[in-house]
């Protein structure tokens, strides 16, 4: 019943494609050439032995957290010139600049255990500009552990992505919220943008769903059974624990923030089908949004203006994609054919993503993929391609990423992909792990 209920229930240039021309230009990629950067890894700036460990996880991470920007060509290791800088006065220039390198530029630097402390000394050259080369010189000093390496990796990776990406800032530090299985229950967890760092938040020992981190990072709002319905609940990520939330008596579900994070969306059964409804961001004063017969779920916000909301509706049958007015009114049919869930807005409110099973029925061909939309234009273009069930796509802050859970690797898991769908990566493996959400920043 609950599966059946649920189931009615980028960002510089705008997407231009359509089913007839398979492509997509989004901010990973833009017609131009990606800079061609060099990640040598950084050097000990200290005799202490915890330094092997602590330059593996920030050369590691740093490497990755570039590789996976969307924006650079990162150069591979094995062209690297034997002399690799740990400062300034050590960088050779025509040895990054020519070939093999042949790089734009070159992030290096220094890291050391200085008693209880960690130092990371970085920098990003210009290497085809001898006459003022540096474009970035950070220091970090943060307690001595492997979190911490990971942690000033991230910034110094955000810190370049901003000034050679357009001014949008990275998405290193941000975080998912999604759904396990791992503990025996399905519970709400937390990991970092690229899978490290997982952690359960709650322990409620039922069933819980559709996690939605606030705005500003501090609640998540999510579904939870509760005296054998649906109810609304929240979880306080700076208490670590649930805080109240009001109880609506009927099958409540799929609740979404709007992006002043003064107000929730979601959709209840409490004045008899399924309806869209909106809230205060503590449950107050709900007002009802749609009264169609057939349900209405998963609503979303559109993340730029907080006036316009897509939801899903079985009204006509099959459940398609709809977009409204936050008073109810102005109504539109995004999808016409299939069966399309699981709407997830772009940061710049231009276009949706979302789940599409575009021939669907008994022996029809195809497979549930992910999908996103030109919303002006209405043309659309495939992201995955029939690899098992793909499902509850969600955007990185910086409009470059999606996530989502996919059935390919023979259980369901939460994977990434550029906003192009090239470099899917799998991030989640213990257990089941579903219905993934990006925060906001």
């Amino acid at each position: 019943m609950l599966k059946r209920f649920l189931a009615i229930l980028f960002l510089i240039l705008p997407i231009l494609a359509t089913a007839q021309e398979d492509w997509i230009r989004t901010g990973t990629g833009l017609g131009v050439e990606k800079v061609r950067i060099a990640v040598p890894d950084f050097k000990a700036s200290s005799s202490d032995a915890a330094n092997v460990e602590l330059l593996r996880t920030f050369n590691e991470t740093l490497f990755n957290d570039l590789t996976y920007a969307g924006i650079f060509d990162v150069v591979s290791k094995s062209f690297y010139p034997l002399q690799q800088p740990s400062n300034p006065q050590e960088m050779r220039f025509d040895s990054w600049s020519s070939p093999p390198p042949n790089a734009a530029m070159v992030a290096f630097g220094n890291l050391g255990k200085q008693g209880e402390f960690l130092i990371v000394q970085g920098w990003l050259f210009d290497v085809k500009n001898v006459a003022s080369p540096q474009v970035l010189g950070k220091q970090y000093r943060e307690a001595a552990s492997v979190e911490n390496a990971r942690l000033i990796a991230h910034r110094f990776a955000n810190e370049i992505i901003f000034r050679l990406g357009g001014g949008i800032p990275g998405i290193a530090e941000s975080k998912i919220v999604f759904i396990s299985s791992r503990s025996g229950n399905k519970e709400v967890w937390m990991m970092d943008y690229d899978g490290a760092g997982q952690k359960q938040l709650t322990s409620l020992r039922s069933i819980s769903l559709s996690p939605r981190l606030s705005p500003d990072g501090t609640r998540v709002a999510f579904t939870t059974f509760t005296r054998s319905i649906s109810e609304l609940a929240m979880y306080s990520l700076e208490l670590g624990r649930m805080v109240t939330f009001p109880r609506f008596g009927a099958t409540t579900v799929s609740p979404a923030w709007s992006p002043d994070g003064q107000t929730l969306a979601f959709s209840s059964a409490m004045r008899g089908d399924p309806e869209i409804f909106l809230s205060g961001a503590n449950g107050a004063s709900p007002k009802r949004l749609t009264a169609y017969k057939g349900s209405d779920v998963s609503p979303v916000f559109n993340p730029k203006t907080g006036t316009e909301i897509a939801f899903v509706s079985g009204r006509t049958g099959l459940p398609q994609i709809y977009i409204m007015h936050i008073d109810g009114t102005n109504l539109q049919r995004v999808t016409d054919t299939g069966y399309a869930v699981s709407p997830s807005w772009s940061p710049n409110g231009q276009f949706l993503a979302f789940a599409w099973r575009r021939n669907y029925g008994p022996g029809a061909p195809g497979g549930q993929d992910i999908y996103i939309m030109d919303i002006a234009s209405r043309k659309w273009v495939q992201l995955t391609h029939s690899g098992g069930i793909n499902d509850y796509p969600s955007w990185s802050p910086d409009g470059r990423h999606i996530v989502f859970e996919s059935t390919r690797s023979g259980s369901t898991q939460i994977w990434s992909m550029l906003a192009d769908g090239s470099q899917q990566r799998q991030l989640t493996t213990a257990g089941r792990n579903q219905q993934p959400n990006w925060s906001f920043r």
